[in-house]
């Protein structure tokens, strides 16, 4: 065996294919370059948004959203929200910097594209929730609903809802808004809706009960939440939605109460954010104030 020969079978695969390159341009090995003359960039990330996509299509927000230009915005403004909490104009430096406008198939879009999507968001709130409602339950809507009310205080003080009021966050001296979500049974969202930051948590109900029997067409419901959050004006107030069906109970002597599980997504995303439920939780005095079937007046 040649020389060569000896050469080329003593060497690894990589130093082969390099040695055939540079005889197929022996002619002008410049053309080759320099490894000098190579410069490494950072591209635009993509991990964070492909997997906020992923949970976000298997619980259809995509599908409620809509595939035109808002809807996308829409998206991406969950997303930003999720990821990094910041103002609009940091939204977009995100945007550029996590691909999201070719993940998301996005044409470039600045702030004041998102402020207007906010609004459009605004208008099309009910239609979004009621698409994620029937993905979720189908034709067979629960019976059973959490409530609660909680509230956000506010810097600045042109908005027309913010007023004073109780301020959960101990910030005095701040104007607020009122927030009260609705959940199905198992705790996914099903209606949020905001209220004068001087509202009372009882006045906040009767919009709630509309809500169910108005946009989501449940018949009959069984609302779950603080024990103050139904009183006398308000049950007399649920009257006029139909006819009041048996019903007032307070149980008491009960020390704890089981925890339900979640199941599926829920559980798989609370194990992704290493977050364990109780098994049980201690009670106050639980008292179920109503059980109303609603009419569609």
């Amino acid at each position: 065996m040649c020389f060569w020969g000896k050469y080329v079978a003593t060497n690894k695969e990589e130093e082969i294919a390099a040695i055939r390159l540079a005889l197929r341009h022996k002619g002008d090995l410049a053309q080759l370059g320099s490894v000098k003359e190579l410069s490494a960039q950072q591209g635009a990330r993509i991990g964070a948004v492909c997997c906020l996509l992923a949970v976000a299509q298997r619980l259809g927000l995509p599908q409620a959203l809509g595939s035109q230009r808002p809807g996308k915005l829409a998206l991406w403004q969950v997303f930003a929200r999720l990821m990094d909490q910041g103002s609009r104009r940091s939204a977009v430096r995100l945007a550029e910097s996590h691909a999201a406008g070719d993940l998301l198939g996005l044409d470039p879009f600045h702030e004041e594209h998102l402020y207007q999507n906010l609004a459009w968001l605004a208008q099309h709130q009910e239609a979004i929730e009621q698409r994620l409602f029937r993905r979720r339950y189908g034709s067979e809507a629960p019976q059973l609903f959490l409530y609660d009310v909680t509230s956000s205080y506010l810097e600045g003080v042109n908005n027309v809802l913010a007023a004073f009021g109780y301020n959960r966050d101990g910030k005095k001296g701040k104007q607020q808004l009122v927030i009260g979500l609705l959940t199905g049974p198992e705790g996914a969202p099903v209606a949020v809706r905001v209220f004068a930051g001087n509202t009372s948590d009882p006045k906040t109900v009767s919009e709630q009960i509309r809500t169910l029997a108005q946009n989501f067409g449940v018949s009959k419901v069984t609302l779950v939440g603080d024990r103050g959050m139904l009183k006398l004006p308000q049950l007399q107030a649920l009257e006029e939605l139909g006819s009041v069906r048996g019903i007032e109970l307070a149980i008491a002597n009960v020390t704890c109460q089981k925890v339900p599980q979640p199941t599926g997504l829920n559980q798989e995303l609370l194990a992704a954010a290493q977050v364990k439920l109780p098994d049980t939780l201690p009670l106050r005095k639980t008292h179920v104030a109503t059980r109303k079937k609603l009419s569609d007046n």
